[in-house]
């Protein structure tokens, strides 16, 4: 199993029983190689992607290679000492060195290198004031705990008059000074449901503001950094058109993305989800390999790589694992 995975993913071409027979270092028939094989694939760890003898390894083979066969190299110094120096002696703020970081990894590990930048932290509200615009948009201008200043404009479904926003202002200023902006929407949901009686008629108007307001931003989310993605395109690539197309697509939203390696910040270690273990459709036919990094003591973010289900993991994961660890290191001198 772990010869066939091996050499599979060194030349792309299913693997049959004379190749393995013969690569063997003991002398094992074809015939013995091939049964072998076949109870291989009634456990779900090979399939024959065409009709030649040949097998190639499914989602669930290299979950088995990976768990159980797979010897990670070291390092090789070399790589070790571009990243450090790179990395470790980087000037610039800590954006700019986490963007090099992602563009780093692309070009050590011929994949799509990401990198979710540390959140900026919730926010509280100080103050809220409206103000009308064009008919059916309300422009709200927000004072946060931090004293910043965040101008959202709100599509509405009616026009309302600056009496009227004055009164949804008064009432959300009372209500939620303070509050986590991120709570705010269904708190003022229930509120809204207890004081129906007293302001029905902005009812709608403040649910839809609440909403609106408490959404996260880019910031607060986490901005997510990805280079090189055309690295996927090509022979060692992913050939499945429709995936790649998909995946594209899922790179320029970005969002899905960053919410799935926000969950994988708050783990230890390199992560490693082969296929559908993602739980994201766009990666179905991928591999992503991440790790978090730390800054002050706690994890900030999370780095890795995506590319295709057959790559050289032995190769990658210490590449991805290593440069998490110069990233973090780097974090706490900027810090002290």
């Amino acid at each position: 199993m772990k010869l066939l995975v091996e050499r599979y993913i060194s030349d792309g071409q299913p693997v049959g029983s004379k190749t393995l027979s013969t690569a063997l270092d003991a002398p094992v028939s074809s015939a013995t190689v091939r049964n072998t094989m076949k109870r291989l694939e009634d456990l779900g760890l090979l399939v024959s992607p065409h009709t030649s003898a040949g097998r190639v390894p499914t989602e669930l083979g290299y979950r088995f290679y990976v768990d159980t066969m797979l010897q990670v190299e070291p390092l090789q110094s070399d790589i070790a000492q571009t990243l450090t120096q790179e990395l470790v002696s980087a000037q610039g703020n800590r954006k700019q060195t986490l963007q090099k970081a992602s563009a780093l990894l692309s070009e050590l590990t011929e994949m799509a290198g990401l990198v979710l930048l540390p959140k900026q932290g919730n926010q509280s509200l100080n103050r809220i004031e409206f103000m009308p615009l064009q008919a059916g948009q309300v422009l709200a201008i927000l004072i946060l705990n931090n004293q910043q200043v965040e101008n959202r404009i709100i599509s509405t479904d009616r026009e309302y008059s600056q009496e009227e926003l004055q009164t949804a202002a008064n009432y959300l200023n009372q209500h939620f000074a303070g509050r986590d902006l991120q709570e705010m929407g269904q708190a003022l949901q229930g509120a809204m449901a207890r004081d129906q009686a007293a302001i029905n008629h902005l009812m709608d108007l403040m649910v839809q503001i609440g909403g609106e307001v408490g959404a996260p931003t880019s910031e607060e989310e986490g901005e997510l950094v990805l280079e090189g993605q055309s690295k996927l395109i090509g022979d060692r690539g992913i050939d499945n058109t429709q995936k790649l197309r998909q995946l594209f697509e899922a790179f320029s939203q970005k969002r899905d993305i960053a919410h799935l390696l926000d969950r994988c910040a708050r783990e230890r270690g390199v992560q490693i989800f082969i296929g559908r273990e993602s739980g994201y459709e766009p990666f179905d036919d991928c591999t992503l390999i991440t790790s978090p990094y730390q800054g002050e003591g706690s994890n900030l973010g999370v780095l890795g790589v995506i590319g295709p289900t057959r790559m050289s993991y032995e190769r990658v994961i210490p590449v991805v694992d290593f440069t998490a660890r110069l990233l973090s290191l780097a974090n706490n001198e900027k810090d002290t």
